[in-house]
């Protein structure tokens, strides 16, 4: 009888949780997993892509140009994929997040004996996508995350086998920028916070690659790459490289400066 019971809760939660991705336009993927050292290695950045396009899913690369009816980013799901640590076996599984955060769906677990790396990954993600193919997404018109939203991550079992995908095109790759930390309270001498450098308010125009920051003239004073964080992005003001993040509701334009960190707040109207 407890089992029965269990069985039905996981199907009730299964089908409420199938009913809410439904609500999510498409999928972005990032250019470089944790797992990875370079960006698209074992080709799994690829991989990842040929088996969401099975699965149902419109997916792009966070440097990919995105026509404009994504450009919300919150309808969006951005994936990760993660490894778990084992002996002799490689496991990894598939996160889809939603633009706060909240993960709205934990993927099986994919597994491979295989030695050899790339063999290894491509079979265990493969196998991790057999879940995801098994909730035939389709999607509902839904306008995606909300503020107020709870999800529950819900693992759904595989079904059905997913045919190892090789002889793929490359995914398309951007310089690497590096992305500063942000300071931790006891190196607070090594950050400095420009607060005479006022540009403004900025409006941002959106581009194939993310945005422009424009002022009121209008000239071009920024250009803003998107990652798959939608709260930090690349970013190069003129010759200087850095990144754009937010901090509680404000914006700032962060690079170093020899081997100082400096911190520029910008008013952008997005």
């Amino acid at each position: 009888m407890k089992t029965r019971i269990l069985f039905l809760m996981l199907f009730m939660a299964s089908y409420g949780f199938s009913q809410t991705i439904n609500d999510y336009k498409g999928v972005i993927i990032p250019l470089r997993y944790e797992l990875q050292k370079t960006e698209n290695q074992y080709r799994l950045q690829t991989l990842t892509k040929l088996n969401l396009t099975k699965a149902g899913f419109q997916s792009f690369y966070n440097n990919e140009a995105i026509p404009s009816e994504f450009n919300d980013r919150c309808s969006m799901l951005y994936l990760d994929v993660k490894k778990e640590n084992a002996f002799l076996v490689t496991k990894l599984y598939i996160t889809f997040k939603d633009c706060f955060g909240t993960i709205i769906f934990q993927s099986a677990i994919g597994k491979s004996r295989e030695k050899e790396f790339e063999t290894a990954y491509s079979e265990a993600l493969n196998e991790a996508f057999k879940s995801v193919v098994a909730l035939q997404y389709k999607y509902n018109g839904g306008s995606g995350a909300k503020p107020t939203s709870a999800y529950a991550p819900v693992v759904a079992a595989p079904t059905t086998a997913v045919t190892p995908i090789v002889n793929a095109p490359a995914a398309p790759l951007i310089p690497a920028v590096a992305v500063p930390a942000v300071a931790a309270k006891n190196e607070a001498n090594d950050l400095k916070i420009s607060e005479n450098k006022n540009l403004g308010l900025l409006y941002a125009q959106p581009t194939s690659y993310g945005y422009q920051l424009i002022d009121s003239e209008p000239k071009v004073v920024m250009k803003v790459y998107k990652t798959s964080n939608p709260a930090s992005f690349m970013a190069k003001k003129g010759e200087v490289q850095g990144a754009l993040v937010s901090k509680d509701n404000q914006w700032f334009f962060e690079y170093y400066q020899g081997d100082k960190l400096v911190s520029e707040k910008v008013d952008v109207k997005f």
